[in-house]
């Protein structure tokens, strides 16, 4: 009995070292037949299908204009710049013209002035007259006279306030040298004290006295009124009436900006020159000839009125030079504008 137990486990202990030896090649051997039964199986089997994408939503008729405006719109930053670069031609076209307008007008003030009774206001000629200079000879109508303003002046660079005085020249008969027919003359600038004078006298006595009456300067006269009885000399005679010899340019209306106020002949406001009103106001017809008195032989013991010169007659509110400062705006202004669309539309780098 020791000895077949014994035997029994000597046997047990070599079916174990056998099964402790044999079994990783057996574990082995299954996972490879289990490995080779997947593949087989895997490749009897077809693959999966892979599931469809979402479909995508298809564009619609109101979808497309939508796109197609987005598109459109990258255009519409560069209008800013064509529009600005359009406004800067045009100041170059303007300045041109300004330039010729300045030199026409600048030619007919160096033309040998012109009688002014060889000139009829119905004349189809009249406005072909222009800026020609023209001599008359009459008699001023003091009590007609009429204050358009204020317009500044600058004297020893201190601004004054003051008016145009316009005034009748009216003919006289006895005289052959004196113009055949009335006209308007804006004699120039004075100052606003001879308005207020005149409107004072206006209201204590209902019109303007027919006498003479000193200004600021006792030495000089600036309102002559001549009267419709002529004083007479001790000897019964009758004084000789001097004449007025006027030089100026034919001239037409202003053209007043809508800042301008309306003129109101009845409270003596008169803010711009309307000849037509201006010379029914002083009794005249509306087709009365109105010229600018200008800056020649001027007496200086009688500074007032002041005619303008030959370079305020041909100047113009805005000047070549200004034109030149409008184009170089715009067109910085479009230059600016214009690179800002081009870095508008450049696509952004993406940070690393």
């Amino acid at each position: 009995m020791a000895s077949l137990s014994k035997s029994f486990l000597k046997a047990r202990t070599i079916d174990r070292a056998s099964l402790l030896r044999w079994v990783p090649g057996q574990l082995s051997s299954s996972l490879s037949y289990s490995y080779s039964s997947t593949v087989a199986v895997s490749e009897i089997q077809p693959p999966l299908p892979t599931p469809p994408p979402p479909p995508q939503p298809q564009p619609t008729s109101s979808s497309r204009p939508q796109e197609k405006l987005r598109g459109w719109t990258r255009f519409l930053l560069f209008v800013p710049g064509a529009i600005t670069f359009g406004l800067g031609t045009w100041q170059i076209i303007r300045r041109q013209e300004k330039v010729k307008m300045l030199e026409y007008k600048q030619s007919r003030l160096e033309m040998e002035p012109i009688n002014c009774n060889y000139i009829t206001p119905s004349g189809e000629n009249l406005n072909s007259l222009e800026f020609r200079r023209v001599v008359c000879k009459g008699v001023f109508d003091e009590a007609k006279s009429i204050y358009v303003g204020p317009r500044s002046r600058s004297i020893s660079g201190v601004t004054e306030n003051g008016y145009y005085l316009i005034t009748p020249l009216m003919p006289l008969p006895s005289s052959p040298e004196s113009l055949q027919m009335p006209i308007i003359v804006n004699r120039g600038w004075v100052p606003r004290s001879w308005r207020d004078k005149s409107l004072k006298v206006v209201q204590e006595d209902g019109h303007p006295p027919n006498v003479e009456s000193t200004a600021i300067h006792e030495s000089s006269s600036w309102w002559r009124i001549w009267s419709k009885k002529p004083n007479t000399t001790e000897k019964g005679q009758i004084p000789e009436i001097m004449l007025d010899e006027i030089v100026g340019v034919i001239r037409g209306s202003e053209k007043p900006s809508i800042f301008v106020p309306a003129n109101d002949p009845t409270s003596f406001q008169w803010f711009y020159i309307d000849v037509g009103a201006i010379a029914r106001t002083c009794g005249l017809p509306e087709n009365t000839i109105y010229i600018e008195a200008v800056n020649e032989n001027v007496n200086p013991s009688n500074p007032y009125p002041i005619p303008k010169d030959n370079n305020a007659l041909i100047r113009s509110s805005v000047m070549p030079q200004d034109h030149l400062n409008y184009t170089l705006t715009w067109y910085s202004l479009s230059a600016a504008v214009t690179f800002m669309a081009f870095k508008r539309l450049q696509p952004k780098k993406k940070m690393r």
